[in-house]
């Protein structure tokens, strides 16, 4: 299993390399950042400052929208950083959620989504497409392979990343609705004349090292984020489609405050219980932790996405170095 980690720009910038030089040495493989311009900083000054200020750590958004950003906007972004990086750069794409309801907006949708994929992995690898009627093309670009990966939950977007996506994004860590999730995306690849093992899966949840207890606390954010697009999903779908496992948490849910979004100890999260926390995260100590991430890869995890944002965020970068990528490197 691989492992990456997801900062949200809200550190003073100098924290934030600290702490991608960090992981980068305590064994990590990516280091992502969320990308929601209005609640935090903007990820792609401090995405190029990680990828000087690291050797090998491959870096992306987690996740852009082509609603916020224009694609061919972050393309030109993108193939910059891929010079900048030595070709380290992956993109990380969504409807977009918080950066687009801040504005007042709903998320976009997937064929949007689908067309600016398209778009921007074409204009990285240097060739000339047709964008919204004009030939455009990057001169000066070396021609990157850019890796896809697309966040999502619901049957459109399976079925687009079955079509187009290098990995899916899926934000909670519990492995029977991992399961779930895998068996429609393996569907999907197949439907579309693809070898599911060629597509990646990304398991993105929040986690904390210790006393199960503390690590509720400083996790309970997570599944209130996630209600948010399990609301979406309720509202486009009829729910017999859908897992209890997965929708039934959202049932006393009153509303969610964008401006403390991913919050430690946010009033978001007062209707999330302790169960769904600890399916929803990576929680317990070490061997604990182990043994869920075990799981996780049983049902089809290829990388686990720590969202290291948890008040403690230098101490479990150390613990999941020493106690834990270790042993899931065996």
């Amino acid at each position: 299993m691989q492992f990456g980690f997801t900062l949200k720009p809200d550190h003073a910038y100098q924290r934030t390399l600290e702490l991608a030089r960090q992981a980068e040495a305590a064994g990590f493989d990516y280091g992502w950042m969320f990308d929601s311009h209005v609640i935090w900083r903007d990820p792609y000054p401090l995405l190029t400052l990680m990828a000087e200020r690291t050797e090998r750590l491959r870096l992306g958004t987690c996740v852009t929208n082509p609603g916020t950003r224009e694609p061919s906007v972050t393309a030109s972004s993108l193939a910059t950083l891929d010079e900048i990086s030595g070709g380290r750069m992956d993109l990380g794409i969504g409807r977009g959620d918080s950066a687009r309801r801040v504005l007042g907006k709903p998320p976009i949708t997937m064929a949007h989504t689908e067309e600016a994929i398209r778009v921007i992995r074409a204009l990285v690898a240097g060739e000339t497409i047709d964008y919204e009627g004009t030939p455009l093309h990057f001169p000066w670009t070396k021609g990157w392979t850019l890796p896809v990966w697309v966040a999502g939950y619901g049957p459109l977007a399976i079925a687009m990343c079955g079509r187009v996506a290098d990995g899916i994004i899926l934000q909670l860590a519990d492995p029977d609705l991992i399961r779930w999730f895998v068996e429609q995306l393996r569907d999907a690849a197949r439907q579309a004349g693809r070898d599911p093992g060629e597509i990646r899966v990304q398991a993105a949840a929040a986690g904390y090292v210790g006393p199960r207890d503390l690590g509720r606390e400083r996790t309970r954010w997570f599944p209130a984020l996630v209600s948010n697009h399990v609301v979406d999903l309720v509202n486009k779908y009829p729910r017999e489609q859908l897992p209890e496992a997965l929708t039934g948490y959202i049932t006393d849910r009153e509303g969610y405050d964008y401006l403390h979004h991913a919050e430690v100890g946010s009033s978001n999260a007062a209707f999330v219980g302790d169960e769904v926390t600890d399916r929803f995260c990576v929680l317990g100590e070490a061997d604990e932790q182990v043994a869920k991430l075990r799981e996780l890869a049983d049902a089809g995890v290829d990388q686990f996405n720590l969202y290291l944002m948890n008040g403690d965020e230098e101490a479990q970068v150390e613990a999941y170095g020493r106690d834990v990528i270790p042993a899931l490197r065996d």
